[in-house]
């Protein structure tokens, strides 16, 4: 019997990636700011880590004009809110496991 922890998605596993998912899980779509500073980074790090998760297919990334600055809009994916569920549910059986009597 393997471990868990090795059906956890390497992609999400960072926690910035993480934090990023889990606030864009708890929203329809979030404007780039709201996001970079809900998870306390910079924009340059936000962009690098938003790039790696489009990339994978778990985020939408969406730009419109407000006036005369194009706002950045984020969302997930159907196919990354099933992939965030998934990976919480491993931590989840993870910590239930350590935590249950032997």
């Amino acid at each position: 019997m393997s471990h868990p922890r090795h059906t956890l998605d390497p992609v999400i596993h960072l926690p910035i990636r993480f934090s990023i998912m889990a606030a864009l899980n708890a929203v329809e779509r979030a404007e780039f700011g709201f996001i970079r500073d809900t998870v306390e980074i910079s924009d340059s790090l936000l962009s690098q880590h938003i790039t790696t998760l489009e990339q994978a297919g778990y985020v939408q990334v969406s730009k419109h004009q407000a006036g005369r600055h194009t706002k950045t809009w984020l969302s997930l994916t159907p196919e990354g809110r099933a992939a965030f569920r998934r990976h919480v549910a491993v931590l989840n059986q993870i910590a239930a496991s350590a935590t249950a009597p032997a």
